[in-house]
């Protein structure tokens, strides 16, 4: 099952003279997407999420880039409005990837954040109060409307592409929503940063955890979660080392354990036994696995899950991951060749019909 889908983009298909709120970060992405809006004939609205704060000590450019998004703002010559959203982030997004690491899951926040903050709270607000008529974002992903239906693409470079990130959204958040950069690459982005002379065109792309930006993950965690020694055993069954807590390391993880007896190779976390706070590490190859059970699956647009039960997609576990041929089916993915590596329970496994997204599911 290979659709192929050729698409122009959604400013070049759609109305002049609406009005859109923008999602402006303080990141080139959304500052050219914000330029290309404005050009196109939209009437373009700036909104700055204020979604955390140093209160905690934490690590945390959002001020910074918060400053850089009023500059952008100023120079496009649009208005620009800071929504406070760090109570509701905190609630819906920070108490979950607690609440999933503390079981020994690997959460992705940045999924959720996109669920709940961007195109839920960000998007009502910005219907009601605004009164736009769409909010776009600077993420690499497409949307096209085909047969009443709106489907989430891949975007055009492979090597940034966010449609993994995206997967939850329903469809009237992709009917409402604009992705202006979806259809550049990253260098074309800066190419357009640099012509428009953006006070920002320079800046570093922004990695980490949505709004908080990049951070040591364990150290982040250290300052909500208490560390509690453990042991590290071999597939054998046999201790080896110790560790600072299951919760603080994921499957396929290298690193941040210790060994006391040397085992002559590269280890690799393989399980977690969270009940009693024990490490199992192996070879690189022990943590493959040819297949995995998914909960909580939701599908792009009506007919994906049809579409799904149909043949072969391509699944992916991680952002940029390997795309692994898979027949998926009573919430059980199979690769049809070959193993998937580093699966994680709370990870997300995300569907795809080559360029389109068909959904996704979490994997338990």
């Amino acid at each position: 099952m290979k659709t192929k889908v050729e698409t122009k983009t959604q400013v070049e298909l759609l109305n002049i003279g609406k009005k859109v709120a923008v999602g402006l970060s303080g990141g080139v992405d959304s500052a050219v997407s914000a330029v290309l809006l404005k050009r196109a004939g939209f009437e373009v609205i700036a909104v700055n999420m204020k979604c955390w704060s140093n209160a905690d000590g934490s690590e945390c450019e959002a001020d910074k880039d918060r400053k850089i998004a009023i500059q952008v703002a100023e120079q496009i010559g649009i208005p620009i409005k800071i929504w406070d959203f760090e109570k509701e982030y905190r609630e819906k997004v920070i108490k979950y990837f607690f609440s999933e690491i503390k079981k020994g899951r690997t959460p992705n926040p940045d999924i959720i954040c996109n669920k709940e903050i961007k195109f839920e709270m960000f998007l009502n607000k910005a219907l009601s109060e605004l009164g736009v008529d769409y909010i776009a974002t600077g993420h690499y992903a497409r949307i096209i409307s085909e047969n009443n239906s709106y489907k989430l693409l891949k975007g055009v470079d492979v090597t940034k592409d966010q449609s993994y990130f995206l997967y939850a959204l329903n469809q009237h958040q992709l009917s409402k929503t604009l992705f202006p950069v979806g259809h550049l690459t990253k260098k074309e982005v800066r190419e357009l940063a640099e012509e428009f002379q953006l006070p920002n065109k320079n800046k570093k792309d922004s990695v980490g955890i949505c709004f908080i930006g990049e951070v040591d993950i364990t150290e982040f965690l250290k300052k909500h979660i208490s560390e509690k020694i453990g042991v590290v055993k071999n597939i054998k069954g046999e201790v080896i080392g110790e560790h600072i807590g299951v919760w603080f390391y994921t499957i396929g993880q290298r690193h941040g354990f210790t060994i006391n007896t040397y085992q002559g190779k590269p280890l690799f976390v393989v399980r977690k036994d969270v009940e009693n706070n024990e490490l199992i590490v192996g070879d690189a190859i022990d943590t493959d696995c040819n297949q995995f059970e998914i909960e909580d699956t939701c599908f792009v647009f009506k007919g994906a899950k049809e579409l799904l039960a149909k043949g072969d997609v391509d699944v992916r576990i991680r952002h940029l991951g390997r795309l692994t041929a898979s027949r998926v089916s009573n919430n059980i993915v199979k690769s049809l060749k070959d193993n998937f590596h580093g699966v994680a329970s709370g990870q997300s496994a995300v569907f795809y019909d080559d360029d389109i997204v068909l959904g996704g599911a979490v994997i338990k």
